[in-house]
Protein backbone atom coordinates (compact mmCIF):
# COMPACT_ATOMS: atom_id res chain seq x y z
CA UNK A 1 0.00 0.00 0.00
CA UNK A 2 1.51 3.29 -0.86
CA UNK A 3 1.90 6.10 1.44
CA UNK A 4 -1.25 8.07 -0.08
CA UNK A 5 -3.40 5.20 0.51
CA UNK A 6 -2.24 4.86 3.98
CA UNK A 7 -3.15 8.61 4.80
CA UNK A 8 -6.48 8.54 3.04
CA UNK A 9 -6.74 5.20 4.69
CA UNK A 10 -6.20 6.97 8.37
CA UNK A 11 -7.98 9.64 7.32
CA UNK A 12 -11.20 8.07 6.19
CA UNK A 13 -10.88 5.96 9.77
CA UNK A 14 -10.92 9.37 11.85
CA UNK A 15 -14.08 11.25 10.00
CA UNK A 16 -15.79 7.34 10.52
CA UNK A 17 -15.30 7.68 14.03
CA UNK A 18 -15.97 11.66 14.52
CA UNK A 19 -19.46 10.22 12.65
CA UNK A 20 -20.18 7.47 14.59
CA UNK A 21 -18.99 9.91 18.30
CA UNK A 22 -21.40 12.24 16.60
CA UNK A 23 -24.41 9.93 16.41
CA UNK A 24 -23.81 8.73 20.16
CA UNK A 25 -23.50 11.85 21.23
CA UNK A 26 -27.13 13.04 19.62
CA UNK A 27 -28.30 10.02 21.22
CA UNK A 28 -27.42 10.68 24.51
CA UNK A 29 -28.45 14.56 24.36
CA UNK A 30 -32.18 12.99 22.89
CA UNK A 31 -32.21 10.78 25.84
CA UNK A 32 -31.68 13.28 28.20
CA UNK A 33 -34.09 15.50 26.73
CA UNK A 34 -37.13 13.35 26.13
CA UNK A 35 -38.20 9.58 26.56
CA UNK A 36 -35.97 6.70 24.64
CA UNK A 37 -39.14 5.51 23.24
CA UNK A 38 -40.12 8.43 21.41
CA UNK A 39 -36.76 9.40 19.41
CA UNK A 40 -36.74 8.24 16.19
CA UNK A 41 -33.66 8.08 14.03
CA UNK A 42 -34.47 11.08 12.22
CA UNK A 43 -34.26 12.70 15.61
CA UNK A 44 -30.41 11.00 15.88
CA UNK A 45 -29.64 12.73 12.49
CA UNK A 46 -31.23 16.01 12.44
CA UNK A 47 -28.96 16.76 16.02
CA UNK A 48 -25.92 14.79 14.56
CA UNK A 49 -26.39 16.61 10.97
CA UNK A 50 -25.57 13.07 9.36
CA UNK A 51 -27.24 11.75 6.65
CA UNK A 52 -28.97 8.35 7.24
CA UNK A 53 -27.19 6.31 4.29
CA UNK A 54 -24.41 7.33 6.62
CA UNK A 55 -26.01 6.06 9.50
CA UNK A 56 -27.18 2.84 8.78
CA UNK A 57 -23.65 2.44 6.92
CA UNK A 58 -22.94 1.50 10.71
CA UNK A 59 -25.88 0.84 12.98
CA UNK A 60 -29.55 -1.39 12.18
CA UNK A 61 -31.53 1.16 14.24
CA UNK A 62 -32.01 3.54 17.06
CA UNK A 63 -31.40 0.40 19.86
CA UNK A 64 -28.37 -0.85 17.65
CA UNK A 65 -26.44 2.79 18.09
CA UNK A 66 -27.79 2.92 21.88
CA UNK A 67 -25.97 -0.75 22.66
CA UNK A 68 -22.30 -0.17 20.35
CA UNK A 69 -21.81 3.75 22.32
CA UNK A 70 -22.70 1.71 25.62
CA UNK A 71 -20.60 -1.13 25.07
CA UNK A 72 -17.73 1.41 23.57
CA UNK A 73 -18.01 3.50 26.96
CA UNK A 74 -17.58 0.28 29.34
CA UNK A 75 -14.85 -1.05 27.54
CA UNK A 76 -12.80 2.70 27.56
CA UNK A 77 -14.22 3.00 31.01
CA UNK A 78 -12.95 -0.63 32.27
CA UNK A 79 -9.20 -0.23 30.89
CA UNK A 80 -8.24 3.03 32.14
CA UNK A 81 -5.48 1.27 34.34
CA UNK A 82 -4.06 -0.81 32.23
CA UNK A 83 -4.29 1.81 29.68
CA UNK A 84 -2.64 4.31 31.70
CA UNK A 85 0.01 1.54 32.38
CA UNK A 86 -1.18 2.27 36.05
CA UNK A 87 1.18 0.66 38.69
CA UNK A 88 -1.07 0.33 41.59
CA UNK A 89 -3.29 -2.51 42.92
CA UNK A 90 -6.47 -1.41 41.52
CA UNK A 91 -8.08 -3.75 39.57
CA UNK A 92 -10.96 -1.04 38.26
CA UNK A 93 -11.22 2.28 37.78
CA UNK A 94 -14.03 2.87 40.51
CA UNK A 95 -13.03 6.87 41.28
CA UNK A 96 -13.35 7.34 37.52
CA UNK A 97 -16.40 5.40 36.69
CA UNK A 98 -17.80 6.65 39.87
CA UNK A 99 -17.08 10.05 39.15
CA UNK A 100 -17.95 9.65 35.89
CA UNK A 101 -21.66 8.61 36.80
CA UNK A 102 -22.00 11.44 38.98
CA UNK A 103 -21.21 14.05 36.39
CA UNK A 104 -23.90 12.45 34.01
CA UNK A 105 -26.62 12.03 36.79
CA UNK A 106 -29.37 13.50 33.91
CA UNK A 107 -28.52 10.66 31.27
CA UNK A 108 -28.28 8.02 34.39
CA UNK A 109 -31.66 9.29 35.08
CA UNK A 110 -33.27 8.98 31.43
CA UNK A 111 -31.75 5.21 31.47
CA UNK A 112 -33.76 4.40 34.74
CA UNK A 113 -37.09 5.87 33.41
CA UNK A 114 -36.87 4.26 29.96
CA UNK A 115 -35.89 0.88 31.84
CA UNK A 116 -32.51 1.02 29.62
CA UNK A 117 -30.63 1.01 32.45
CA UNK A 118 -30.74 -2.50 32.98
CA UNK A 119 -29.02 -3.13 29.54
CA UNK A 120 -26.31 -0.82 30.61
CA UNK A 121 -25.09 -2.19 33.61
CA UNK A 122 -25.70 -5.83 32.60
CA UNK A 123 -23.06 -5.21 29.57
CA UNK A 124 -21.08 -2.84 32.24
CA UNK A 125 -20.54 -5.68 35.00
CA UNK A 126 -19.73 -8.77 31.78
CA UNK A 127 -17.27 -6.37 29.80
CA UNK A 128 -15.83 -5.46 33.66
CA UNK A 129 -15.34 -9.11 34.50
CA UNK A 130 -12.80 -9.62 31.61
CA UNK A 131 -11.21 -6.75 32.78
CA UNK A 132 -10.95 -7.29 36.13
CA UNK A 133 -9.59 -10.52 35.21
CA UNK A 134 -7.03 -9.26 32.82
CA UNK A 135 -5.93 -6.47 35.42
CA UNK A 136 -5.12 -9.13 37.96
CA UNK A 137 -3.76 -11.44 35.87
CA UNK A 138 -1.37 -8.69 35.07
CA UNK A 139 -0.41 -7.61 39.42
CA UNK A 140 -0.47 -11.37 40.52
CA UNK A 141 2.46 -13.03 40.19
CA UNK A 142 0.78 -16.49 40.90
CA UNK A 143 -1.90 -17.67 38.92
CA UNK A 144 -5.51 -17.50 40.20
CA UNK A 145 -7.68 -20.87 40.55
CA UNK A 146 -10.72 -19.94 38.53
CA UNK A 147 -9.84 -16.49 38.27
CA UNK A 148 -12.88 -16.02 35.61
CA UNK A 149 -15.22 -16.91 38.57
CA UNK A 150 -13.54 -14.41 40.87
CA UNK A 151 -13.32 -11.90 38.37
CA UNK A 152 -17.01 -11.95 37.20
CA UNK A 153 -17.98 -11.91 41.58
CA UNK A 154 -15.98 -8.56 41.97
CA UNK A 155 -17.78 -7.05 38.75
CA UNK A 156 -21.05 -8.21 40.46
CA UNK A 157 -20.32 -6.64 43.39
CA UNK A 158 -19.08 -3.17 41.85
CA UNK A 159 -22.18 -3.04 39.81
CA UNK A 160 -23.87 -3.89 43.36
CA UNK A 161 -22.04 -1.08 44.86
CA UNK A 162 -22.70 1.81 42.23
CA UNK A 163 -26.33 0.87 42.77
CA UNK A 164 -26.57 1.20 46.18
CA UNK A 165 -24.33 4.80 45.84
CA UNK A 166 -26.59 6.21 43.66
CA UNK A 167 -29.65 5.12 45.41
CA UNK A 168 -28.18 6.85 48.22
CA UNK A 169 -27.48 10.18 46.34
CA UNK A 170 -24.08 9.36 45.27
CA UNK A 171 -22.01 9.60 48.71
CA UNK A 172 -19.45 8.76 49.82
CA UNK A 173 -16.93 10.21 47.39
CA UNK A 174 -16.17 8.04 44.24
CA UNK A 175 -12.73 8.00 46.22
CA UNK A 176 -14.12 6.27 49.07
CA UNK A 177 -16.22 3.87 47.05
CA UNK A 178 -12.85 2.94 44.66
CA UNK A 179 -11.44 2.26 48.28
CA UNK A 180 -13.89 0.53 49.64
CA UNK A 181 -13.99 -1.97 46.38
CA UNK A 182 -10.96 -2.74 46.76
CA UNK A 183 -10.82 -3.85 50.82
CA UNK A 184 -13.11 -6.37 48.90
CA UNK A 185 -10.78 -7.22 46.61
CA UNK A 186 -7.32 -7.63 47.98
CA UNK A 187 -6.94 -9.15 51.85
CA UNK A 188 -6.57 -6.82 55.16
CA UNK A 189 -3.28 -4.64 54.54
CA UNK A 190 -3.12 -4.52 50.81
CA UNK A 191 -2.87 -0.68 49.47
CA UNK A 192 -4.47 -0.90 46.33
CA UNK A 193 -3.20 2.62 45.11
CA UNK A 194 0.45 1.70 45.86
Amino acid sequence: MSGKAIVSERKADVRVLRRRDMLGDALVELMVAKPFDEITVQDVLDRAKVSRSTFYSHYRDKHDLFLSDVEEFWEMMSTIPARQKEQSMRVAPVTEMFAHIAEARDFYASLVSSGKIYDVLDLGQGIFARSIQQRMMEIQTEPQPHAAAVAVAHAGALFAMLRWWVDRGMTPSPQEMDALFHRLVWPVGVDAKG
